[in-house]
């Protein structure tokens, strides 16, 4: 049904592969990020990022996709928690690629993924599989999809020596159109992880050498024919062996105007509880901080004092605006700023004594099609 593919297109939901033909144009796009995050008194990470990514369609049902992205890393490790600091400095570079082909069919599609990222002391490497089936209206599709990453970790510290994990993630979704400007969809996944999770740079942080995760992904966007704007609004739910849960509500108005601009605000709420072996310390007066009290060194128990993995809640306020030059080149900038705090944790109290988290990011972009 041409109006169910126009319909599809105009209210994308990101992540789908939907069941169609492959694109009639090659697309190139090229991107570049300025990421700052920051404490009180305290510029900390600072990344500079540019990508490019290339798409060429292929006799009219393949797709041969390649990306590249180059991280630029430097600044200072986070403080522990308020008037003690765990700062320390540092400069990285992350490099990564990866691949992918899309065969299309009449109701459906397969696409085959690799990849690699690293820097000096870590190196990923993946393989994905996904394949999307639609109904005889093109109304629903259904989408399922595996893959599985191997990383290697050898810290410069000598913490370990040629440690490993390995993650299988498995997914399986559903997209509905419900009316001429609704569309639903429902995406659950399953990651099961063995390895090396903790973090060899911290003074203390022992985790388990297995994490079992799963997420439900809800999203709905709805567009209005009057100005010809779409909200899409997503929530996310997620749950892992490591007593963290949390909840993520996403909002987005993308609304065009005269001349081929477009401008999207966005709102993202977020909350988590902390893991079961993350600690609020007292600190320890023999050692001092970041040690709990009555540490021992040889007890083996999981703890750690990262902050990620505190009871916490954060904000994300966005705008992207985007202008069409020409019948088929885009420029965009994006801009975002997040904070997080203790006490904005949602359906519990947050961690206690954390130092205030901020970060705020800047991406520019042009795409072109031929």
């Amino acid at each position: 049904m041409a109006a169910t593919r126009i319909l599809l297109a105009a209210l994308a939901l990101p992540g789908l592969v939907q069941a169609e033909n492959a694109p009639d144009k090659s697309t190139l796009s090229v991107k570049y990020l300025d990421y700052q995050d920051s404490q009180p008194n305290l510029d900390r990470i600072h990344v500079r990022s540019p990508a490019i990514d290339i798409a060429v369609p292929v006799a009219g049902v393949w797709l041969l996709r390649a990306s590249v992205v180059s991280d630029l890393i430097s600044g200072a490790s986070p403080r522990y928690h308020t008037a003690v600091s765990g700062a320390s400095r540092f400069e990285e570079t992350r490099k990564g690629v990866d691949a992918a082909v899309t065969r299309y069919f009449p109701r459906a599609s397969v696409t085959l993924a690799a990849g690699r990222s690293g820097e000096h002391d870590y190196v990923s490497r993946f393989v994905s599989a996904q394949a999307s089936f639609a109904s005889d209206d093109n109304n629903t599709t259904w989408l399922v999809g595996a893959g599985v990453a191997n990383d290697r970790i050898n810290p410069v510290n000598d913490a370990v020596e040629n440690e490993h994990k390995r993650v299988v993630d498995l997914m399986a979704g559903v997209t509905r159109v419900l009316t001429p400007a609704d569309i639903v969809q429902a995406l659950l996944t399953h990651v099961r992880g063995e390895g090396y999770y903790s973090n060899p740079y911290k003074y203390i942080d022992q985790r388990p050498r297995h994490q079992r995760q799963h997420s439900l992904m809800l999203r709905w966007n709805h567009h209005f024919g009057g100005s010809g704007a779409t909200s899409r609004s997503s929530y996310r739910y997620y749950t892992d062996s490591n007593g963290v849960d949390s909840h993520t509500l996403l909002g987005e108005y993308v609304r065009p105007f005269a001349d081929g601009w477009t401008v999207t605000p966005s709102l993202r709420l977020y909350s988590q509880s902390a893991a079961r072996f993350y600690f609020d310390p007292v600190y320890d007066t023999r050692f001092g901080p970041p040690f709990p009290p009555g540490y021992s060194f040889t007890d083996g128990r999981d703890r750690s004092a990262d902050q990620r993995l505190s009871a916490y809640g954060a904000a994300t306020v966005g705008l992207k605006v985007e202008k069409e030059i020409g019948a088929d080149t885009t420029v965009d900038v994006k801009l975002e700023q997040y904070k997080q705090r203790g006490e904005w944790r949602a359906f519990g109290s947050g961690s206690k004594g954390l130092q205030a988290f901020s970060a705020r990011s800047i991406q520019v972009g042009i795409t072109t099609r031929w």
